[in-house]
């Protein structure tokens, strides 16, 4: 054999055991795929968004917090003690003559007692009936009430007035008219108990007296009601 025959020889068996241990590193590995080959598709559209979860279980209740700071102390209060009334009962009552034709200038004409049965009340009086008043030159007469002998001071009398002037004498100044009038006012101030209510007639201040007359040919009456303040 020949030298060049001999080293062929030598390198052939030394390369074949080097390319059988090639295949077996490639059978141990699986080739990575190419990135370049997929990465080029096209995404596809959002999908339709999933419905809301059903709520969820309620949590534990927490620890209670810590009690606050006691508030600043309150003012002292009153002492109210709790009053009841009785109801208000209607307490009135009614005098009438028929055909009084009282002719005096100067006196009482008429009275009534009533049964009054609070003193914080107040007396409501009316005197209705035929009032008349004549007289050849100016004069006045007046009308008013007393309580137990007394006029009203709270919070003034209760009066009405009559004037007559002289008159033309085409007129007549003696001429004689009857008109129903009336008397009328509210007095305070008056104790619980019976009071004497009097209808009584006299003078103005600086004015003559002339001819009075009081419940001529007519009925006459006084009305008295207890009214609460």
């Amino acid at each position: 054999m020949s030298p060049l025959a001999s080293r062929l020889l030598v390198l052939l068996c030394l390369a074949l055991p080097l390319h059988g241990v090639e295949k077996v590193k490639n059978r141990g590995y699986r080739k990575e795929p190419d990135a370049d080959k997929y990465g080029s598709c096209m995404q596809g559209p959002a999908g339709t968004p999933g419905r809301d979860g059903n709520p969820g279980a309620n949590g534990i209740p927490g620890t209670p917090g810590i009690p606050g700071r006691d508030g600043l102390k309150g003012e002292k209060g009153e002492c109210v003690s709790e009053v009841f009334e009785e109801p208000w009962r209607p307490n009135y009552k009614q005098c009438a003559w028929n055909s009084l034709n009282y002719g005096i200038d100067l006196g009482k004409v008429a009275d009534c007692t009533f049964t009054k049965l609070r003193s914080d009340s107040a007396l409501r009086v009316l005197f209705s009936g035929s009032l008349r008043l004549k007289c050849k030159n100016a004069c006045c007469q007046r009308w008013y009430f007393t309580f137990n002998g007394a006029e009203c001071t709270g919070p003034l009398p209760v009066e009405s007035i009559i004037y007559l002037d002289q008159g033309s004498p085409e007129l007549n100044s003696t001429i004689n008219i009857h008109r129903t009038s009336s008397v009328e006012g509210l007095c305070e101030g008056i104790k619980a108990g019976l009071v004497d209510v009097a209808v009584w007639v006299g003078t103005c201040a600086d004015y003559p007296r002339g001819d009075a007359s009081t419940g001529w040919n007519s009925v006459s009456r006084i009305i008295i009601e207890e009214l609460p303040k």
